[in-house]
């Protein structure tokens, strides 16, 4: 019996009929499909855009939805989302492919969606991978989405700015949906091996969760992938004497065709395995750098966690010796961002090796601890009167501003004035390294305090 049985699709060919849903077995289905959710409870990831009192909830919910776009990477639950809408609001559901369908078929269809709109009916049409669809494909469903004929759903794996017409898109609510964390995929395939009406729960089918976790990373946030991987393997998994299948670490090795390294990404091995990471960019080792990078992304850790390691080491370990690190691990961030994996894992490694090279520096990390360390223990002192702006004629009457120096009016554009509160007047923090940019940070600092006493010996310095 079919999941969607108040559905119907378009029929792809010349005529373009829509007719009902085939009855297929659920046996015969793919393990994704018979998964898929059927109420807005069981759709689990998107909590921004789902969870409750989300305004596309509160759509769903109350019968209310207009035209959107859904743009998310490849298994995020577009598709689902699409179908689970036209469900839950009663509407008829027509889905189109951007391969199959022309310009005479979709005009066929639309005809027949406005004559059910004057006849007070909904029709969902759905657009899968609407970037593929050319200039005059979008056209073709432009006057019947703003006349109301129709509610138009695309998903979309691009950016819709780029490959959308500029007219939809300003008729349709762009939706952003999130790959599913890896987390989140173990957990659909727990209750697929569970589920006894649509998963494998009838099966005898065990798995750990370090294999079930293994199998989500390696999805790369595609649940659909993960399920697809889940199925096979538990198509393969061998029956013990007791008729248990165990979808082992070994046979899901055979089944990925690849190794599984020895990973725990909440536990003791996670944190060795950054803790080497870390430290072989502060030694300047950038082939242990890109070891243990490549170990942890190809055990499955989440590239965007490395991607914030990175970013982190480039203003502790480096500083100001290398400001450009900090733009070089950022890059590298919305690089694998654009690209994802694997193509992105490459500007990581780029990143990596790039601050291993670098010159380091900690001084700024270490001058900033010193301040967190003063402003936990010391007395918050007022902002000294010089340094307040006098905004009011009571502010000005009582000194705020008075003995302020604009800089710009001085010699070398430094006076000395003081700009700590009395308490940490003499206190020093950053103290520049001679390493890297940081030997032209120390030298400038140093002449900036040489003005400063040059200027302090003086009467208050020729304006």
């Amino acid at each position: 019996m079919s999941l969607f049985p108040d559905l119907h699709d378009t029929a792809a060919g010349t005529a373009l009929h829509r007719v009902p849903e085939p009855e297929i077995s659920p046996a015969q289905q793919p393990l994704a499909e018979r998964m898929r959710p059927r109420t807005l409870d069981e759709f689990i990831g998107q909590q921004k855009l789902l969870g409750p009192g989300k305004p596309l909830r509160v759509q769903i919910e109350n019968d209310a939805v207009s035209s959107m776009l859904l743009w998310g990477p490849p298994g995020c639950g577009k598709t689902t989302l699409a179908r689970m809408i036209a469900r839950l609001t009663r509407s008829e559901f027509i889905s189109f492919s951007a391969v199959l369908s022309g310009i005479r078929e979709i005009k066929q269809v639309m005809a027949e969606a406005e004559q059910k709109a004057r006849n007070g009916h909904r029709t969902i049409v759905f657009v899968d991978e609407v970037h593929r669809f050319n200039k005059s494909q979008q056209d073709a469903f432009l006057p019947h989405v703003e006349a109301g004929h129709i509610t138009f759903i695309g998903a979309t794996t691009e950016n819709p700015s780029f490959e959308v017409i500029s007219p939809l898109l300003s008729r349709t609510k762009v939706y952003i949906l999130e790959a599913l964390p890896s987390p989140l995929i173990a957990e659909l395939l727990r209750r697929a091996l569970q589920d006894k009406d649509r998963g494998l729960g009838n099966g005898n089918i065990s798995a750990t969760d370090e294999v079930l976790f293994r199998i989500a990373s390696f999805a790369n946030g595609d649940a659909r992938s993960a399920y697809n991987t889940l199925d096979l393997a538990a198509h393969t998994a061998p029956p013990d004497a007791a008729g248990r299948h165990e979808i082992t670490q070994q046979l899901l090795e055979d089944v990925l065709q690849r190794k599984l390294l020895r990973y725990d990404k909440s536990g003791e091995e996670h944190f060795n395995l950054i803790s080497a990471l870390h430290k072989s960019v502060r030694n300047s080792d950038p082939d242990a750098a890109l070891y243990w990078l490549a170990r942890m992304l190809e055990s499955g850790e989440d590239a965007l966690y490395l991607a914030r390691r990175l970013v982190r080491m480039a203003s502790e370990d480096i500083g100001l010796a290398e400001p450009g690190a900090l733009a070089v691990t950022l890059a590298a961030k919305d690089a694998f961002d654009f690209l994802g994996a694997p193509e992105g894992h490459l500007a990581l490694a780029q990143a990596a090796v790039y601050l291993a090279l670098a010159p380091k520096s900690n001084a700024l990390y270490a001058a900033y601890g010193d301040v967190l360390e003063d402003v936990a223990k010391t007395e918050a002192d007022p902002v000294p009167l010089h340094l307040r702006n006098a905004v009011t004629g009571l502010m000005k009457n009582v000194g705020y501003g008075k003995g302020y120096k604009y800089a710009h009016d001085f010699t070398g554009k430094v006076t000395d004035m003081t700009c700590l509160p009395e308490n940490l007047a003499t206190r020093t923090y950053y103290e520049p390294t001679d390493q890297g940019f940081e030997q032209r940070l120390r030298q400038r600092l140093a002449d900036i305090r040489n003005l400063k006493v040059a200027k302090s010996s003086q009467s208050g310095g020729a304006r």
